[in-house]
Protein backbone atom coordinates (compact mmCIF):
# COMPACT_ATOMS: atom_id res chain seq x y z
CA UNK A 1 0.00 0.00 0.00
CA UNK A 2 1.78 3.26 -0.77
CA UNK A 3 1.63 5.98 1.72
CA UNK A 4 -0.03 9.42 1.16
CA UNK A 5 2.37 12.00 -0.63
CA UNK A 6 3.11 15.41 0.69
CA UNK A 7 1.71 16.92 -2.13
CA UNK A 8 -1.45 14.76 -1.59
CA UNK A 9 -0.81 16.10 2.00
CA UNK A 10 -0.62 20.07 0.93
CA UNK A 11 -4.07 19.76 -1.50
CA UNK A 12 -5.88 17.77 1.81
CA UNK A 13 -5.03 20.88 4.00
CA UNK A 14 -6.12 23.51 0.78
CA UNK A 15 -9.13 22.02 0.47
CA UNK A 16 -9.93 22.17 4.19
CA UNK A 17 -8.84 26.01 4.49
CA UNK A 18 -11.01 26.39 1.25
CA UNK A 19 -14.06 24.87 2.49
CA UNK A 20 -13.95 26.66 5.68
CA UNK A 21 -13.44 29.84 4.09
CA UNK A 22 -16.49 28.94 1.62
CA UNK A 23 -18.65 27.84 4.95
CA UNK A 24 -17.68 31.00 6.61
CA UNK A 25 -18.61 33.41 3.56
CA UNK A 26 -21.91 31.50 2.89
CA UNK A 27 -22.96 31.76 7.02
CA UNK A 28 -21.51 35.45 7.73
CA UNK A 29 -24.08 38.00 7.47
CA UNK A 30 -21.91 40.99 7.58
CA UNK A 31 -20.39 42.09 4.21
CA UNK A 32 -17.01 43.49 5.42
CA UNK A 33 -16.35 40.76 7.22
CA UNK A 34 -16.90 38.24 4.66
CA UNK A 35 -14.41 40.29 2.50
CA UNK A 36 -11.46 38.80 4.08
CA UNK A 37 -12.66 35.20 4.05
CA UNK A 38 -13.59 35.63 0.07
CA UNK A 39 -10.22 36.12 0.13
CA UNK A 40 -8.91 32.89 1.41
CA UNK A 41 -11.38 31.16 -0.82
CA UNK A 42 -9.33 32.68 -3.78
CA UNK A 43 -5.89 32.28 -2.19
CA UNK A 44 -7.12 28.27 -1.76
CA UNK A 45 -8.49 27.82 -5.91
CA UNK A 46 -5.06 29.39 -6.70
CA UNK A 47 -3.16 26.89 -4.76
CA UNK A 48 -5.04 24.08 -5.72
CA UNK A 49 -5.11 24.95 -9.29
CA UNK A 50 -1.16 24.94 -8.68
CA UNK A 51 -1.45 21.58 -7.33
CA UNK A 52 -3.98 19.73 -9.46
CA UNK A 53 -2.73 20.61 -12.85
CA UNK A 54 0.46 19.43 -13.83
CA UNK A 55 1.49 21.45 -16.68
CA UNK A 56 4.30 24.24 -16.74
CA UNK A 57 1.52 26.53 -17.34
CA UNK A 58 -0.62 25.72 -14.90
CA UNK A 59 1.60 27.59 -12.16
CA UNK A 60 0.71 30.85 -14.91
CA UNK A 61 -3.00 30.24 -14.53
CA UNK A 62 -2.30 29.61 -10.79
CA UNK A 63 -0.17 33.03 -10.72
CA UNK A 64 -3.01 34.60 -13.02
CA UNK A 65 -6.03 33.55 -10.98
CA UNK A 66 -3.98 34.98 -7.88
CA UNK A 67 -3.43 38.42 -9.42
CA UNK A 68 -6.89 38.90 -10.36
CA UNK A 69 -8.51 38.14 -7.70
CA UNK A 70 -6.49 40.23 -5.05
CA UNK A 71 -6.78 43.39 -7.66
CA UNK A 72 -10.54 42.73 -7.18
CA UNK A 73 -10.76 41.94 -3.54
CA UNK A 74 -9.24 45.26 -3.14
CA UNK A 75 -11.04 47.51 -5.26
CA UNK A 76 -14.01 45.32 -2.99
CA UNK A 77 -12.21 46.71 0.10
CA UNK A 78 -11.44 50.28 -1.55
CA UNK A 79 -15.19 50.87 -2.28
CA UNK A 80 -16.51 49.44 1.29
CA UNK A 81 -13.97 52.01 2.57
CA UNK A 82 -14.54 54.89 0.56
CA UNK A 83 -12.70 54.53 -2.42
CA UNK A 84 -11.18 57.47 -4.65
CA UNK A 85 -12.66 60.66 -3.88
CA UNK A 86 -12.35 63.48 -6.15
CA UNK A 87 -12.84 67.17 -4.48
CA UNK A 88 -14.50 69.34 -7.54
Amino acid sequence: MAGITGEEIALAIVVLVGLFAALRVAVEQNTLRKLPYLNVLSFAIAAAIALLIRHPLALLAAAAFFVGSTLESNAIASTYAGGNTEDD
